[in-house]
């Protein structure tokens, strides 16, 4: 049981921010987006990859890493579509 929400909660945090990059792809707005807080969670989730090869258990890498893919995703689309000053 402890493995099945495990994998349910890996799977809720990862696709957490994917409505977030869906909506800056659309709208090319990321005026409202911290990069601040998404470096911070970058890192973390970062972490938590390097925790799960470490333990060996793979719903906490897998989840994690898809989280790395969203929030790098996320971070280098609020450096293209940010406005210059």
């Amino acid at each position: 049981m402890e493995i099945v929400i495990g994998i349910v909660a890996g799977i809720l945090t990862s696709i957490s921010m994917v409505p977030q990059l869906i909506k800056v792809i659309k709208e090319k707005d990321v005026e409202n987006i911290s990069p601040m807080m998404i470096t911070i969670l970058l890192v973390g989730v970062s972490m938590w990859v390097v925790y799960g090869v470490i333990l060996k258990e793979w719903p906490i890498i897998l989840s994690n890493a898809f989280s790395v893919l969203v929030n790098a995703t996320l971070l280098i689309f609020y450096f293209f579509f940010r406005k210059r000053t």
